[in-house]
C-alpha cells in the first residue's frame, strides 16, 4: 500500500514540474546558479515581472536583469546562544549593455554575512557585470 501512495506521490509532483523551454537562437539565455542550500530566482525583466523564475531569455542589447537570492543565516540575540537561523532575501539587480543572440550567460550569488554579492558571467566565464543590492531584509 505505501508503495503506490509512494509512486503516486512521485508521479504527481513529476507532472508539475515543466521542462524549461528551448533557447531561442535570436535572443540571449542567462542561468541562474546558487550553491545548494541557497534559492536564486529570476525575478523582473526591465522592470517586468516574470511568470518563471528559472530563466532569463533576452533580446540583443541592454537589459536589467532582477533576481531575488534567499538564504539562512544564524540567528542571535538568545540567552542560551541557542536560536534558530533567520532566512535573508536580498533583490539584486544585474545590468548589461551588450547581450548577444544565441548566447550564454550565467548568474551567480553567494551570501556575504546579512547581504549578498551576486555576478553576471559570460560563455568564457568572464565577469561582465556585478551585482547592485537593490535591499537585504526578512521580508
Amino acid at each position: 500500500m505505501h508503495r503506490i501512495a509512494l509512486t503516486a506521490c512521485a508521479l504527481a509532483l513529476t507532472a508539475c514540474a515543466s521542462e524549461l523551454p528551448q533557447p531561442s537562437p535570436d535572443q540571449a539565455w542567462v542561468d541562474l546558479y546558487a550553491s545548494a542550500g541557497y534559492l536564486l530566482m529570476a525575478n523582473k525583466l526591465d522592470g517586468k515581472r516574470l511568470d518563471d523564475g528559472r530563466y532569463f531569455q533576452v533580446s540583443p542589447g541592454a537589459h536589467d536583469l532582477e533576481a531575488r537570492f534567499q538564504f539562512e543565516v544564524p540567528g542571535g540575540g538568545s540567552l542560551g546562544g541557542m536560536s534558530e537561523p533567520v532566512q535573508m532575501t536580498c533583490e539584486l539587480r544585474y545590468r548589461y549593455d551588450n547581450f548577444e543572440a544565441g548566447k550564454r550567460y550565467q548568474i551567480q550569488a553567494r551570501p556575504l554575512m546579512r547581504e549578498a554579492q551576486g555576478w553576471l558571467y559570460d560563455e568564457q566565464r568572464n565577469v561582465v557585470a556585478k551585482a547592485d543590492v537593490m535591499r537585504c531584509g526578512t521580508f
